[in-house]
């Protein structure tokens, strides 16, 4: 299992991050860790262990399943944080001296299932402001437009835009009245000032987000192929603790205070620093 990324991240590639707000990086996982982690990810949804959240709905056969916080309490997931080239894919993408963990999520979409992934961008649904955070999207199995691949709105994270946040089960806990809903943004396919970008993924691809970037996805339409990606975050050198309402809620309260650089080893574990690697 790769260490470290299996093709390089290229000057060309953090620069289409920093322009477009994302990037796809091909193959940086080689398949012993994709076999894996496709495994694990199974064997955590059919166990039914965790925060998971499952959208079903009575008229179709598939579901949607997503699940936070696995590394938490399994060793597949904490080996794959700690010992994939992940973190210092995003300490590259950041040019960040320094990666921390923030946390991991898990997402299925079975054969035939209709529902989206809504449109949205994730920094209002966590504690934390800065330019310095990011999250890479594993693919584990193909996605594609068939199969509820990714898209985005290329350069949308310098909108100074902040959505309401919003989960595919519509959970009140994240519906922040003082924020806007995001805008359904299929319906704008034909808009001239946007730029949508997608790409066709294999098992071992990843797109890497800028937290402010929109994204969302279709359903699953595939008869057989079962869809799973699974997404970790990490921050770096200017991201601050901002505990804003109707955000993520974390595991246990953290030691530094609001508007401090979160260096709470216990929550936040520092996972890849340039110095050391160096």
């Amino acid at each position: 299992m790769n260490r470290h990324p299996a093709n390089p991240v290229t000057e060309d590639d953090v620069a289409a991050y920093e322009r477009d707000g994302v990037v796809c990086l091909r193959g940086l996982f080689d398949q012993d860790w994709c076999s894996r982690m496709h495994d694990a990810s199974v064997r955590y949804m059919e166990s039914g262990a965790g925060r998971k959240r499952v959208v079903e709905r009575p008229d179709e056969t598939g579901q949607f399943y997503s699940n936070v916080f696995m590394c938490m309490e399994n060793d597949d997931f904490l080996a794959f944080r700690n010992e994939s080239p992940i973190a210092e894919v995003a300490a590259t993408l950041m040019r960040s001296k320094a990666a921390r963990f923030w946390y991991d999520q898990l997402f299925i979409k079975e054969p035939m299932t209709v529902a989206p992934t809504q449109w949205h961008h994730d920094l209002p649904f966590w504690p934390f402001l800065g330019d310095h955070v990011v999250s890479i999207w594993v693919a584990l199995t193909p996605a594609t437009r068939e199969t509820s691949g990714l898209e985005y709105i290329a350069g949308s994270h310098k909108w100074g835009k902040f959505y309401r946040p919003v989960t595919p089960d519509d959970d009140p806990a994240f519906a922040n009245p003082d924020l806007e809903p995001c805008p359904n943004f299929t319906e704008r396919r034909d808009d001239p000032s946007l730029k949508f970008l997608s790409w066709d993924m294999e098992a071992g691809d990843c797109v890497c987000h800028h937290p402010l970037t929109v994204h969302g996805a279709g359903g699953n339409k595939s008869q057989t192929q079962r869809r799973i990606g699974l997404s970790l975050r990490f921050f770096g050198d200017d991201a601050r603790y901002d505990p804003k309402p109707y955000t993520v809620k974390l595991p246990f309260e953290p030691t530094c205070a609001p508007g401090e650089h979160p260096d709470d080893d216990r929550l936040f574990p520092l996972i890849w620093e340039r110095q050391a690697a160096a």
